[in-house]
């Protein structure tokens, strides 16, 4: 079955071992291969090997043992009686419902109530039979039922890994289901561990931006200064510079600084109201990512099992994930699908992308937000942007996504704003796209943050760094972006560049890859810089499924200040994955002593043909190279903004040269990245503390 539960299962052996020896009391075991009646502690042994499992012959005589057939009865047999401390039995739980939320800490209430306030927020949705399938999903809790026990030689899924509840404990819904039927935040659930659930909570987020669903509407006036507002942001580009170019304001689309083409264009509610769309254009929208649609979007080739088709059952019974909503899958998960439901839900639109042929020039969407977010109250607004980018057959593309602010009169209170984008991309046969993401939204964080009060007082600063970080109003912002990509052809190509430069308090980019067909292959280069308060989390998933596979990965990550960033890539091989080639380095540059990482690089390997590489490093800048810098007249501050930028620049090489900008531009990626990292350059030399240097 499932590694996870092997582990599990074992676990739970040691401790009812360890519970007889320890008591003279009959105990009952909690985990037992398959067996028609308790046996008395005296012949109880495991007949498990920790690791492997059992072999073949032995599997089939702990399988027949007791019993006249390999046919396997009901896993509780009604003849078993489990005593109370009291000598009384216990009675047999078959009603599941009142235990549903007894788990549930304060926490994990308030992260449901938060939710629920998002879900429940005024305004109709726009995306027609979209937004109704995913509504339905979301808000239908899971059905809490025990897992089938199949039987051995009867059945392909029997599985000797398997975890049985007593007849006499209640189940539980996993961990974030117990609300609703898709995994919500939680402090200390897998997929959002070391981000800050609490203060995301505390956050109102429940009002929508002012004409949801319209366009906008500008005047001469308005559009020239949002023009001008772009171009000092870099997210302006020539109309001959571009294949096409999608503006949305505030979560609204902007005709007026738009260049639609029939291939690259804004869907509206009316193109879903109207039926025009395509059934496979609504089948590709409807999916959700973290495996709840359970249906692969391309058969995946295996010689010896056939062609796959469920991503549930991949690699057997004893490898694969299972249902979503298990415990087990859910602890892999990125923690996007309900996130992927809400944005189907409230988003007024949709960019949609379709690549055939050779484009010469790149499709650019820029997502754009005042200050004042087109809120009309006190409450935080949330935005909603949803994105398919389809690549078909044979085609070369270029697809840029951009995340920026835009000036705004000062008498514009600023307003909490939360961006929920979901992206969904689809490569086909012999296809390229090439995919650039930039958030450099929320500002800039405040810089010499990492200095103590007392520090900030001896360098006589008017204020302390500290004090003047807490007060940002971009510190309330929240950014979470999830990108669910499907290679559904051979030798289909994809490389994205990922670059997370905004000042917003919390932002989390979560990408994950599909390998479905021979010869795909995939390239995902990512940075990160954080600084000031901020809380910085990337997370990618790459999932080889097909033959011959090919993935590529390098993560850099930059964190100063008093900030708190964590990386997490998870690399899965399955076993019809064979001739795997894949490669992953995560690197980390730690500018203060009171700045964290977590880095957090893995590979699952379930076939045994793979060459699979991974490591993690992290680190301050060189002593040696500063010394050497600074013997050649820089001061230390040029110095190490110098290797700062240097670090930075090798991922930022891979973004598309249009949107890059040329060397010497002031507004260009260059010229921005420079400005950012002087935000978060430390100050101070280094002394020998402890043994160990620290800065100082």
């Amino acid at each position: 079955m499932k590694p996870m539960r092997r582990r599990n299962a074992l676990s739970t052996v040691a401790t009812v071992s360890a519970s007889m020896m320890s008591s003279s009391r009959p105990c009952v075991e909690a985990f037992s291969l398959p067996t028609t009646a308790l046996q008395p502690p005296s012949t109880t042994s495991l007949r498990v090997s920790i690791g492997l499992g059992p072999e073949s012959d032995e599997v089939k005589d702990i399988a027949t043992q007791g019993s006249t057939s390999t046919k396997e009865k009901s896993p509780y047999d009604p003849a078993r009686v489990i005593l109370d401390e009291d000598g009384q039995p216990l009675p047999h739980i078959t009603d599941f419902e009142p235990y549903r939320k007894t788990r549930m800490s304060e926490s994990d209430k308030a992260a449901d109530a938060w939710f629920a306030s998002l879900v429940e927020s005024d305004g109709p949705s726009f995306l027609g039979t979209v937004s109704e399938e995913h509504q339905r999903r979301l808000l239908t809790p899971v059905e809490l039922s025990d897992e089938p026990v199949f039987e051995y030689g009867e059945d392909d899924e029997w599985t000797p890994y398997v975890t049985r509840r007593l007849p006499t404990s209640p189940l539980y819904p996993a961990y974030g289901l117990e609300t609703y039927g898709l995994p919500v935040p939680r402090r200390g659930a897998e997929a959002w561990r070391h981000f800050d659930i609490n203060s995301l909570v505390a956050v109102d987020y429940s009002g929508r931006p002012e004409g949801t669903g319209s366009d906008v509407v500008l005047s001469d006036d308005e559009k020239e200064s949002i023009l001008a507002s772009l171009l000092s942001k870099g997210a302006w580009q020539a109309d001959d510079e571009v294949e096409a170019r999608l503006v949305y304001i505030n979560g609204r689309f902007c005709p007026a600084l738009s260049i639609q083409t029939e291939d690259v264009k804004n869907l509206d509610s009316s193109d879903f109201s109207s039926g025009k769309l395509s059934d496979k254009t609504i089948e590709y929208l409807k999916r959700l990512p973290d495996g709840f649609t359970d249906e692969l979007a391309a058969e995946v080739p295996d010689d010896s099992n056939g062609p796959h088709k469920s991503l549930e059952n991949l690699s057997g019974p004893d490898h694969c994930v299972g249902k979503a909503t298990g415990q087990f899958a859910i602890n892999n998960q990125q923690g996007t699908a309900a996130f992927a439901a809400l944005n189907s839900i409230k988003a007024g639109s949709v960019a949609y992308v379709e690549a055939n042929g050779d484009a010469t020039k790149p499709i650019i969407i820029v997502n754009a937000q005042t200050p004042s977010a087109g809120g009309s109250g006190e409450q935080g607004v949330a935005f909603h942007p949803r994105t398919l980018a389809v690549a078909n057959d044979g085609s070369v593309s270029s697809l840029i996504q951009m995340c920026v602010d835009l000036n705004e009169a000062e008498e514009n209170s600023p307003c909490a704003t939360l961006v929920n984008g979901y992206t969904q991309i689809f490569v086909g046969a012999d296809a390229n796209m090439t995919h650039s993401f930039l958030d450099e939204s929320g500002g800039f964080v405040t810089s010499r943050v990492e200095l103590s009060d007392s520090e900030a007082m001896e360098r006589s600063l008017p204020e302390s760094p500290r004090v003047v970080e807490s007060r940002r109003p971009a510190l309330q912002n929240s950014n979470f972006q999830a990108f669910d990509v499907h290679v559904t052809g051979d030798s289909g190509s994809f490389q994205s560049s990922l670059m997370e430069l905004s000042g917003n308090g919390r932002s989390r980019v979560a990408i994950s890859t599909a390998l479905l067909r021979p010869g795909a292959s995939v390239s995902i280069n990512g940075f990160a810089l954080s600084g000031g308060a901020q809380r910085t989390d990337m997370r990618t998933n790459i999932h080889h499924m097909a033959q011959g596979t090919i993935s590529r990965q390098e993560q850099r990550n930059m964190v100063g200040g008093r900030s708190t960033a964590s990386f997490r890539g998870r690399i899965r091989v399955e076993q019809s994955a064979q001739q795997t080639d894949s490669e992953q380095l995560s690197r980390t540059v730690l500018l203060s002593d009171n700045a964290r990482i977590w880095a957090t690089p893995s590979l699952e390997i379930i076939a045994d043909d793979v060459q699979c590489t991974h490591g993690a490093t992290v680190s301050d800048l060189s002593e040696e190279e500063l010394f050497y810098l600074r013997s050649r007249g820089l001061d230390l501050p040029t110095a190490r903004n110098m290797l700062m930028y240097a670090f930075v620049e090798e991922i930022g090489s891979s973004v598309d040269k249009t949107v890059a900008g040329s060397f010497d531009d002031e507004n260009g990626l260059r010229s921005r990245i420079i400005k950012r990292l002087e935000n978060v350059v430390p100050e101070g030399e280094k002394s020998l503390v402890g043994g160990e240097f620290q800065s100082v």
